[in-house]
């Protein structure tokens, strides 16, 4: 009976300090964060072919420079400050992957490469590595199933 009154009054308690985000705002700053990420990605592979290069080695290129730039703002700082203005903004596909692999193995470098870097770079990124495979496993067997009949 006791437990149940504390878990009440928290819960009251935390509703109360709790603050409403603004979902307007917040999805308007995704929106234009990210559009402004693919954008970026785009002009650079626009640039490429202007160059002469091939598009699908252009496009190659424009995701390489992509990962680059998210790895660099991560180490120098900004990628942190950006992500926390953009909110999900940041999270597009290539430059939220990369942050999230690049952010434990700059946290953990002075640990050492071994068990600092080794053991740590996939922190983050594991499960979405794990369960997207394992789900593109099963999306896979589904769509053989169905090929079948």
């Amino acid at each position: 009976m006791e437990k149940e009154k504390i878990k009440e009054t928290y819960k009251e308690y935390a509703t109360r300090k709790a603050t409403r985000s603004p979902l307007f705002k917040n999805v308007a700053r995704a929106f234009l964060c990210g559009g402004s990420v693919c954008l970026l990605g785009q002009a650079m592979a626009e640039v490429y072919i202007l160059l002469g290069v091939k598009e699908d080695d252009a496009f190659l290129l424009s995701s390489i420079c992509l990962i680059f730039l998210a790895i660099l703002l991560t180490g120098i700082g900004i990628f942190d400050d950006l992500a926390s203005f953009a909110g999900a903004g940041t999270l597009v596909p290539i430059t939220g992957f990369a942050n999230a692999m690049s952010s434990p193995a700059i946290d953990s470098k002075s640990e050492g490469f071994v068990l600092g870097v080794g053991a740590k770079i996939f922190t983050v990124a594991g499960p979405v590595i794990l369960f997207g495979t394992a789900a593109s496993v099963i999306y896979g067997v589904i769509y053989w199933i169905t090929t079948l009949f």
